[in-house]
């Protein structure tokens, strides 16, 4: 590679970090209008939050004098601003196209969005646990689901008015206690595999406490865990 490539090269780094901080900028102050803020009203807020931001710097941020933009002040003025940092970044809707990386072409702002996010798969990415737990929290919602419904059918077995009506009803309760069975057993086997990775599993709500296998008796010997 010639020395022009890689001037060439480098005069397009500030182009994208210009872009981005301009896409925040600009989304911080279409929010705080739409919300009826000065720019003291946001300062005053994000300080509430536990990290204050100036008003002049908010000011020279949304002007476009500021220099840097760290990532703490973008998750502040999200959280201020009551939206997430991912919508600061990628405003769809607002920005049309954006650039993901320096040296790229301009992307939908959608498109950029759902792979900065992980909705949408880029080949070669690793996207760690955050698949398991995906997964992890559609089998909670199963299993829950499944208990309610099981009660639910319980109740109505014992107050069915008729025979064929309780029937339905206790055909009704073994389907949905069969599917949080299912749901649990998935769950169990799915944070062990979360464990063994050296990671830790979400928490669990109480009512799929017995999803985990009990812990160990300290006091008890290895022959008798086994």
């Amino acid at each position: 590679m010639t020395q022009r490539d890689f001037d060439d090269e480098e005069d397009h780094v500030p182009e994208w970090e210009d872009r981005v901080k301009a896409n925040v900028a600009a989304e911080v102050r279409r929010r705080r209008k739409e919300m009826g803020w000065s720019a003291q009203d946001l300062a005053d807020r994000c300080e509430q939050l536990g990290h204050p931001i100036p008003r002049n710097v908010i000011a020279n941020m949304e002007s476009g004098r500021r220099a840097n933009l760290p990532l703490v002040d973008v998750m502040i003025l999200a959280a201020a601003l009551e939206t997430y940092p991912v919508c600061l970044i990628f405003p769809v809707g607002y920005v049309e196209k954006t650039q993901e990386l320096p040296f790229q072409d301009l992307v939908p702002t959608w498109d950029a969005l759902r792979r900065f996010t992980g909705a949408e798969d880029v080949p070669l990415y690793d996207a760690g646990l955050v698949p398991d737990f995906e997964v992890h929290d559609s089998l909670v919602r199963t299993a829950l689901a499944a208990l309610e419904e099981e009660e639910r059918a319980r109740f109505a077995a014992r107050t069915a008015s008729n025979r064929a009506q309780q029937e339905e009803a206790e055909r009704k309760r073994t389907k949905y206690a069969d599917e949080a069975i299912s749901a649990k057993y998935n769950l169990r086997h799915l944070r062990r595999d979360i464990r063994e990775e050296g990671a830790v599993p979400p928490h669990l709500p109480l009512t799929l406490s017995d999803v985990d296998p009990p812990e160990p008796d300290p006091r008890t010997t290895p022959e008798e865990h086994a």
